[in-house]
């Protein structure tokens, strides 16, 4: 039977539409970031208790294992969007993520059925994994094709939005139940509860993903469209757009993690700041840096070219990088210097997170657009950004220089910048 992409005869409002693609996003960070945050209470709940250290490696190992799915989901999304239609994938992808969300908070321990439990708990991530591989990059192209012209940028943050909207509430939701909750209560049974919260929110998600359709411009695309591969297209054809997609995710990426993930981490490491206090001042600057995303997108939508303020940004943040990190040594890990630190790199990465997700989808044209930018952002973002914090420790112990994360971020803005100043700028253009 073929499938047929038709437009609605009564298309979604614009509120619909992003809201469609602002709570997608929040489902899927919401269940990545909540896993991540009780990762120390699931280990001996699904592994053997007489190993703590064992259990709490094999869990984080299952939760790099969901990032490494990114990169197969992305290809497998990326194709089906292309082909299928964007609100289609997006039905699939979040579905994919409310569903094993809800096995999760239902899922037997290993004292009920032994060495199932941890082989289920494997199914579960991976399958989620794989729907995070489609989601960012799907709603991202459906927000950004179905907009206004001039409002591509601002439609285009809302997926950002979404998911660090979704990891502040996952972190909020662990830090919840570990509060309210006993260590005993904690590890019996009130650790599902964040879960199933999860699966409500993935419900509501389904249910409003569920009055999409595909835009007029899919719709007469698909009609026009042959039978070759949009995968393999976008490594022919349009190589050299998912080159440099690749290299600027990758360098935004790493930038990103170094940032809103690692920097606590480094300072807590270094002996410059309890890892709390690091960790809650990072959270409290992440909440600002929700309103300064679609303000950042705006003024590549109104008054600076995408590609050009972008750039600036990831210059001014190069250029700072070394400093604020030698103020943060040099002033022993003080409030002040840790805050600023925090402030103005946010501030700056606020710039690509707003502005960065129209970019990518204006690079490409429409027949391949979805695989290019999906292969591309979740290899770039979802390798290379994931396996910087590794790679900024290692730098620390092989060069024993405490600042060698700030010149690693330097790197990053100079890969970013190169890549920028090869892509077309496309932002006051129609859509290819």
């Amino acid at each position: 039977m073929s499938v047929r992409a038709t437009a609605s005869p009564q298309p979604p409002t614009l509120r619909h539409r992003i809201m469609a693609g602002f709570i997608g996003n929040v489902v899927e960070w919401y269940d990545f970031a909540l896993y991540g945050y009780l990762s120390g209470v699931l280990a001996p709940v699904f592994f053997p208790p007489d190993n703590p250290t064992a259990g709490l490696i094999a869990t984080y190992g299952i939760f790099a294992a969901g990032f490494m799915m990114r990169p197969l989901g992305s290809a497998v999304f990326g194709w089906f969007g292309d082909r299928f239609g964007r609100a289609r994938t997006m039905q699939v992808s979040v579905a994919m993520m409310a569903l094993p969300t809800l096995l999760l908070g239902l899922l037997p321990t290993y004292a009920q059925i032994g060495l199932a439990a941890p082989v289920l708990l494997v199914i579960v991530r991976l399958v989620q994994g794989l729907s995070v591989g489609g989601e960012f990059s799907s709603s991202v192209t459906y927000l950004v094709e179905t907009a206004p012209q001039d409002r591509r940028g601002v439609i285009g943050s809302w997926a950002n939005i979404g998911s660090m909207s979704g990891t502040l509430l996952g972190v909020g939701a662990a830090a919840l139940v570990t509060n309210v909750f006993g260590d005993s209560a904690l590890s019996s049974w009130a650790w599902r509860l964040p879960f199933l919260g999860g699966a409500v929110i993935g419900g509501t998600a389904i249910w409003i993903r569920s009055g999409l359709s595909n835009s007029q411009r899919f719709a007469k695309h698909h009609e026009q469209r042959d039978d070759t591969s949009p995968l393999l297209e976008a490594f022919t054809t349009n190589r050299r757009e998912t080159l440099l997609a690749l290299a600027f995710a990758a360098s935004y990426g790493t930038s990103f993690y170094l940032a809103f993930v690692y920097l606590p981490e480094w300072l807590s490491g270094q002996g410059l700041m309890d890892r709390s206090t690091a960790l809650g001042i990072n959270t409290a600057l992440t909440f600002l840096v929700l309103p300064l995303m679609p303000l950042a997108a705006r003024v590549g939508d109104r008054l600076v070219r995408r590609r050009t303020w972008i750039a600036v940004a990831m210059v001014v943040l190069g250029v700072a990088a070394l400093p604020l990190y030698s103020w943060m040594i040099a002033s022993g890990g003080s409030l002040v210097s840790v805050v600023l630190t925090h402030a103005v790199t946010f501030a700056l990465l606020a710039v690509p997170l707003g502005s960065g997700p129209a970019l990518f989808v204006e690079m490409f044209p429409q027949r391949d657009r979805l695989s290019g930018y999906s292969v591309a952002f979740n290899v770039g973002l979802g390798v290379f950004g994931g396996l910087t914090p590794m790679i900024a420790t290692s730098l620390i112990a092989a060069t024993g220089v405490e600042a060698a994360p700030g010149y690693y971020l330097v790197v990053a803005a100079v890969v970013a910048v190169v890549a920028l100043a090869r892509t077309p700028d496309r932002s006051r253009e129609p859509l290819r």
